[in-house]
Parts: structure tokens; sequence; C-alpha cells
């Protein structure tokens, strides 16, 4: 049974199944910070994950398995996206910036 876009929110089953992953990713990671809210593209509830990693496959591996679970055996319209910490965003820019701009003097 698909959950209606409009009742996606307070669908009892929807926020246990939010409740589980959240708990499945701060086993992990307990600093994550989330975020819920629906959306459109497609229909769904979507879970932002905030959490201070360099590399957000690692929070990936955490849930993904068990989120295609829930869309295709409980129906459930549900999308976890996992995302990094402005810090460690920031970090990265300049990592960024430095590795680009980095020129050797001739010597």
């Amino acid at each position: 049974m698909t959950v209606r876009f409009e009742d996606q929110l307070t669908d009892p089953r929807v926020q246990a199944a939010i409740g589980e992953l959240q708990d499945l990713i701060r086993s992990h990671f307990t600093s994550a910070i989330f975020e819920v809210g629906e959306a459109s593209d497609p229909d769904g509830v979507y879970m932002r994950a905030i959490v201070d990693v360099d590399d957000t496959d690692d929070v990936t591996e955490v849930f993904i398995d068990r989120m295609i679970d829930i869309q295709v055996s409980e129906g459930l319209p549900i999308y976890v996206v996992p995302v990094r910490t402005p810090e460690r965003i920031a970090a990265a820019m300049e990592r960024e910036r430095k590795s680009r701009y980095r020129f050797e003097l001739p010597g």
C-alpha cells in the first residue's frame, strides 16, 4: 500500500521508518542531525542526514539496504540524502582551492 502524498509526514508507518533510519545512522554517526520534509521529484518524504564526515558514501553504506527495503517492500516513499557539515564542506573547498592554484616556482 502506497502512502498518499498529502498524508506522508503524518502516516505512523512513515514516522516509524524515519525513526528507524535515524537510529541506524546515529548508531554509526552519533552527531548526525536530521531534517525531514516532503518534496515532489519524486513525491516522497526526504530526510537530510547532516554528518561530520569527509565522504558521505560512508553514511550511505549504513542505510541504503534498509531504505530500499522500506521503499520496495513497504511501499513507503522515503529518501535519505546524506550531506557533510558546513565545516567539512568549507574545509574541502579550501583544500580544492589550494590544490587548484598550487604551482612550483622555478628554482
